[in-house]
């Protein structure tokens, strides 16, 4: 049994916190990122390592002064600054790099104002690289040297659209047009196979209308294509090959649910990732189809709420702490998976949190937030420099500094590794401990560890602290950041009491106990999503050596069907039992049980999309068409668990309904369709409808109502 000093008290039992080859810390977890700091950049913007793939002529600003154009960064500058320990200084592992495939080479004029595809997101063929950012060896020789750092790598990936089109001008631009690994299928105009939508743009009003709309003047793709199903199964295939660790989706609101589930299991069955997606949320926005998404989508979000909470109590002053405990609250319960979504404080698609009238120490107490709070924290490069600028593009401005002595950076490189070292932090639970309008004192607990963060936003104000219960064992703790915020020791007594102290104005600190785990704790599970077969990750503490039992709801897997059992992983084969919602526990060799980890989503098989349609449904005030049938997908004839609200607006028109489906493939189907308004329910009447569902690509089904 070793020993540790932890916060400045010897404690028996405590874990060594340089474990970085424990598996769940280990880069070659490619499903959990509880233990990560995710940094994202632009890698346009970030560092030109060679000056050979830079653009010519008109698309490139040397020196980056017209921040429209390319200005050099690309892969071998992010690969140089790998290998110079930048990220691992700073306590790094994972960064999420700009979309890497092959863009539009035109420039693009807006009113006078020439524009190119520096961002990434203006895409014309996902099986070719950008060349401006390098090559596919290239693009190899940075995974490895992520990998051999122990960082992962985060694609960003855009399958909702391609780039700017006009359906009047085939020469705007380049009309959208989408290529098949230098094959083309289409253009904007003229698009005969209907490749893409051509409904006008979404004026954002409903889900429908963002979905089946342009999203400003990007050509829209239908995923409703079985051409299209395949050619982003195959693109997305060809990235997971080359060996990438996570997929930020961009535009997830945009596309259809179904066609992004189907996606999202595809993936699962293949090789499965890290995912998660973009839902932007404005300003005290808060939508139930957000969670709703995260929740049975397969995939995690970007966790605007926690975003625009954090921006309003620390950088505009138009909240307090009560309002961000209230959001921490709220979203561990609309979250099934809560630590799965990833939080940040600013991003390119807005202001970046510094302005020449937010104080530093304002940054760095949000990041310091971000770093010890629930979820997978992700830090927007040069937020470690201060870097500033209100909108696009000032806001994705060149890297400034690569300088390593800020205090920001230092927030950064002291918290980071504790997601490793504390799992806590990585897989805890929060619980308000002490709060006022300004200060925040919050716990994470995972089994016998624990961390305590105390934040004062006040700038100004000290707060005397009195009457703080904590789970920390007694003793004294020094802070973990060594004061570099302000932060004092603490002593706790008896029962986890806190002895009354002074948090000085502006002040951070964390305090924390990592104890060795003798009971099983289970912290993570990935994919959440998946089919009998699926492996199944399980991270955690105090599983043992010994192969135990892990449970799929009652179902007992054993033996040959657990790949691997370490005392913080397990690999296991999801069971063959019946499709739906299923709680995973462990039980040890010891018959000592673990906490159960909530929604695994076990698939009745592999899927596909399917749209729904139903005509003739005329519908009362507020009645809604919804649909049900006998797979786990469909509700299993639940109506609490009936797919939609239907949409009736663009693909078809009220009195006729429609939606796409993620079903298992190869599959007899039977199915109805009802009307819901609240708790009342109106089935229609006759037999069930019935529809085989193809083994591959995609279908739509038409039926009538049956009054």
């Amino acid at each position: 049994m070793s020993t540790l000093l932890i916060g400045g008290v010897q404690l028996p039992g405590a874990t060594d916190s340089t474990a970085h080859a424990a598996p769940d810390t280990s880069v070659s977890n490619k499903q959990n990122f509880s233990t990560d700091v995710i940094y994202q950049l632009f890698t346009d913007r970030f560092h030109n390592g060679s000056a050979a793939n830079d653009p010519t002529g008109g698309a490139f600003s040397s020196g980056c002064t017209n921040l429209r154009l390319y200005c050099g960064g690309d892969w071998q500058g992010i690969t140089d600054k790998i290998n110079a320990n930048y990220f691992t200084n700073m306590g790094i592992t994972a960064l999420w790099i700009s979309q890497p495939v092959e863009n539009i080479f035109s420039i693009v004029n807006y009113s006078g104002t020439s524009i190119t595809s520096y961002h990434g997101y203006w895409a014309r063929d996902f099986k070719k690289t950008n060349p401006y950012f390098g090559s596919f060896t290239d693009f190899e020789n940075l995974i490895n040297a992520a990998h051999a750092k122990n960082i992962k790598i985060i694609i960003d990936f855009a399958p909702n659209h391609t780039s700017p089109a006009m359906e009047t001008d085939a020469s705007f631009a380049d009309n959208g047009r989408l290529y098949n690994n230098g094959t083309l299928l289409s253009g904007y105009t003229g698009d005969t196979n209907g490749l893409f939508h051509h409904n006008g743009g979404t004026d954002f009003s409903s889900l429908e209308n963002g979905i089946y709309k342009n999203l400003y003047d990007l050509a829209d793709i239908n995923h409703n294509k079985s051409q299209i199903d395949t050619y982003f199964k195959e693109a997305i295939k060809l990235w997971l090959d080359l060996g990438i660790d996570g997929i930020r989706v961009d535009a997830v609101k945009h596309m259809p649910f179904g066609w992004q589930k189907n996606w999202m299991s595809y993936i699962n069955e293949y090789k499965p990732v890290f995912t998660f997606g973009e839902w932007f949320l404005g300003v005290n926005e808060v939508d139930p189809n957000n969670h709703k998404f995260a929740n049975e989508s397969g995939m995690s979000l970007l966790d605007f709420e926690f975003n625009q909470k954090v921006r309003q109590v620390f950088r505009d002053n138009t909240d307090t702490m009560y309002g961000l405990d209230s959001m921490l609250s709220s979203t561990q319960t609309s979250y099934a998976q809560v630590n799965d979504q990833v939080t940040f404080i600013d991003n390119h698609d807005m202001d970046r949190f510094k302005t020449s009238s937010v104080n530093n120490r304002r940054l760095e107490l949000a990041l310091a937030l971000t770093l010890t709070s629930r979820g997978v924290p992700a830090i927007y490069y040069g937020t470690e420099h201060y870097q500033t600028g209100n909108g696009d593009p000032a806001n994705r401005g060149p890297m400034t500094s690569f300088s390593e002595t800020t205090t920001a950076f230092n927030v950064i490189k002291i918290l980071a590794p504790l997601r490793k070292s504390n799992p806590a932090i990585a897989y805890g639970t929060t619980q308000q401990r002490w709060i006022n309008n300004d200060i925040y004192i919050y716990e994470r607990k995972f089994g016998n560890s624990v961390a305590v963060v105390a934040i004062n936003r006040n700038l100004s104000t000290s707060g005397s602290i009195g009457g703080l219960l904590t789970s920390l064992p007694a003793g004294t703790y020094t802070d973990a950041l060594g004061g570099l915020l302000g932060g004092n020791p603490i002593t706790i007594g008896g029962g986890g009491a806190a002895s009354t102290f002074t948090l000085a104005p502006g002040a951070a600190a964390v305090w924390q106990s990592t104890l060795e785990q003798t009971t099983p704790a289970l912290g993570h599970v990935g994919p959440v999503m998946g089919k009998a077969g699926t492996v199944v990750t399980i991270d955690g503490r105090g599983f043992g050596a010994a192969k135990g039992t892990v449970y799929f709801g009652t179902t007992a897997v054993t033996g040959a069907n657990i790949l691997s059992w370490e005392n913080t992983q397990i690999k296991v084969l999801a069971p063959a039992i019946a499709a739906g919602l299923q709680q995973v526990k462990i039980r040890t060799s010891g018959a000592v049980d673990s906490n159960a980890y909530n929604g695994f989503n076990l698939l009745t098989g592999s899927q596909i999309s399917v749209r729904f349609i139903v005509n003739n449904a005329t519908t009362a005030l507020g009645q809604n068409v919804y649909l049900v049938g006998n797979t786990a997908e469909l509700g299993n004839w639940d109506p609490a668990k009936a797919v939609g609200p239907m949409f009736n607006q663009i693909i078809t028109a009220y009195p006729s309904w429609y939606f796409d489906v993620s079903v298992p493939a190869g599959t007899a189907l039977q199915f109805k369709f009802i009307k819901k308004n609240g708790s009342a329910v109106t089935w229609e009447s006759g037999s069930n409808h019935t529809f085989t569902s193809p083994a591959s690509g995609t279908a739509t089904v038409t039926v009538n109502w049956q009054p």
